[in-house]
């Protein structure tokens, strides 16, 4: 498992990327989430926790939705959002081994 300090800068550094790619400003997003924008700017750089509804006002400011997995699927998630190239153009899920669907 993680560190805690290591999962916040995460959860930051996607925020920052999620408003940026939006064209955002930090006090836009604030202003969006019901928060200072000291506040906002901790949670994006990681320093401080957020209460979960924080984290999904938030979430709504920037047009994500916060969802909760189990760490089971992690691996199988994190493989579904890797970039891949046309010649890796595999089925993500198959009902059986060889991957007959008619199984």
């Amino acid at each position: 498992m993680r560190p805690e300090s290591e999962s916040l800068q995460e959860i930051g550094r996607l925020l920052k990327t999620a408003r940026k790619c939006l064209g955002l400003t930090q006090e836009q997003v604030a202003d969006m989430a019901g928060i200072s924008r000291p506040r906002y700017r901790e949670i994006e750089t990681g320093s401080a926790a957020a209460r979960a509804t924080t984290l999904i006002n938030i979430a709504r400011a920037l047009g994500l939705e916060l969802m909760l997995i189990p760490q089971a699927m992690v691996p199988a998630v994190d493989a579904l959002l890797q970039p891949h190239d046309d010649e890796d153009d595999l089925p993500a899920f198959a009902t059986s081994p060889d991957g007959d669907a008619d199984a």
